[in-house]
């Protein structure tokens, strides 16, 4: 018996790279390089930001890294990033579209080399995925050939059935190709998608979005890190006042109009299906707004543009956190005080609020955090885990060693399942 148990723990533990079902890693908001190119229609806010010599590195077709750009931390060429980056509502089309004259494109699709720095340069500043990375390869893995990436352009969502979304519709299509191709190239294994933060609710999408056959076909286990389920408190932060995303230096005012124009950051709303309808979360010597109320909240900002794509095509999506019946692990990090009320003076929006603190990773609160375990606790035939690691951050959960060795346990154990099933059936 002992035999048998020795012979199981080895089985569990040791994982051969041949045994290893591909891994594809979906980034979160900001999570990847972004490069942009601008055309003779271009037109500049100021002469800074004239496409002569701003940016003054470029290729020879006149492709520039948009993000993550160090010249953002200077006051003048914030500006130019922040118009270069920001996209329009086109009424007619029913659509999202770059500035005028702004051409982007997502360098490093199928591989983690857009996903490790934002910066290569700037190693130490702009790393992001890198140690996740260097820890999946110590596990075996190899990029390219068990491991790809999955980058985007992650200022744009996804819309509700009936509202064209290009962009968007373009990644999850080329992310279905990456998934069926690394499945192929591996042997027929299914797949493990390991997703941060927004990327999250791209992949759930993408799963609801395919005949259960398929994902029976290619998914093996869906691992979501810090997903934010229910959106985020800071989120509403960032449309009244703007955010610097930690970057120093930066003036808020200067990127808050860029902010408020991605149609992502309208996802990352408040759920008004999870969260508490009675809890006020902004609260201004006028007014208070809960989770319900983001149409007003909007209008209040200056910021009724964004009613219409956040109504028609933004909230019916935050209803349609259907299980996906494949087998999915919520890895959070919590016990870090997270923005849960945000209190304005009498000087509005304009100003920084004074914030009440509440339990999340830092970025996302507790309760969307946790949102699927209440959604989904009647749903039989959903396998579901939770992996909470406490005083981890929103972003650092990639970094942080205790994170790190949990998410490499969590993909060890899947990858020991198929081993230690032939196993039993053999002793038995």
């Amino acid at each position: 018996m002992n035999g048998k148990v020795n012979l199981l723990l080895i089985a569990m533990l040791v994982v051969s790279s041949s045994s290893l079902h591909p891994i594809i890693l979906v980034p979160g908001n900001g999570g990847n390089q972004l490069e942009a190119r601008l055309t003779k229609t271009y037109k500049p806010s100021n002469p800074f930001c004239s496409r002569k010599w701003n940016p003054i590195v470029k290729d020879k077709d006149g492709w520039f890294r948009l993000w993550f750009e160090p010249t953002v931390l200077l006051s003048p060429f914030t500006k130019c990033f922040a118009e270069r980056m920001t996209l329009y509502f086109d009424k007619g089309l029913d659509d999202f579209r770059n500035a005028p004259g702004v051409e982007t494109r997502v360098p490093h699709f199928g591989s983690t080399n857009s996903l490790r720095y934002l910066d290569p340069s700037l190693k130490h500043i702009t790393s992001y995925m890198a140690s996740l990375v260097d820890s999946l390869e110590e596990i075996g893995y190899v990029d390219g050939e068990t491991l790809f990436g999955a980058p985007y352009d992650f200022r744009y969502g996804l819309a509700n059935a009936g509202h064209p979304c290009e962009i968007g519709s373009k990644f999850l299509k080329e992310l279905n190709h990456l998934i069926e191709n690394a499945s192929i190239s591996n042997g027929g294994k299914p797949v493990i998608i390991v997703s941060h933060s927004l990327g999250g609710l791209f992949v759930l999408q993408l799963l609801n979005r395919n005949p259960l056959s398929w994902r029976e076909r290619y998914i093996k286990h869906f691992i979501a890190l810090s997903a934010p389920w229910g959106g985020t408190v800071v989120e509403m932060l960032t449309f009244a006042s703007g955010s610097t995303l930690g970057v120093p230096l930066v003036d808020p005012l200067l990127v808050r109009e860029e902010q408020r124009s991605s149609e992502s950051n309208l996802w990352l709303f408040p759920n008004p299906f999870l969260f508490n309808q009675e809890k006020s979360l902004v609260v201004t010597p006028y007014d208070t707004y809960t989770a319900s109320d983001t149409v007003k909240f909007l209008d209040d900002i200056g910021y009724s543009e964004g009613v219409y794509p956040y109504t028609s095509r933004i909230l019916p999506l935050m209803e349609q956190l259907t299980a996906p019946l494949v087998p999915v692990t919520c890895i959070i990090g919590k016990g870090v005080k997270t923005a849960e009320t945000l209190i304005y003076g009498e000087n509005g929006f304009d100003e920084q609020p004074e914030i009440v603190y509440g339990d999340g990773d830092g970025t996302v609160n507790l309760v969307s955090l946790l949102a699927l375990e209440s959604l989904w606790r009647s749903e039989k035939n959903q396998a579901l885990k939770l992996i909470s690691i406490s005083g981890v951050d929103h972003t650092d959960i990639l970094k942080n060693e205790v994170a790190l060795v949990e998410i490499t346990r969590e993909i060890n154990v899947i990858n020991s399942q198929d081993t230690s099933m032939i196993l039993l059936n053999r002793i038995d």
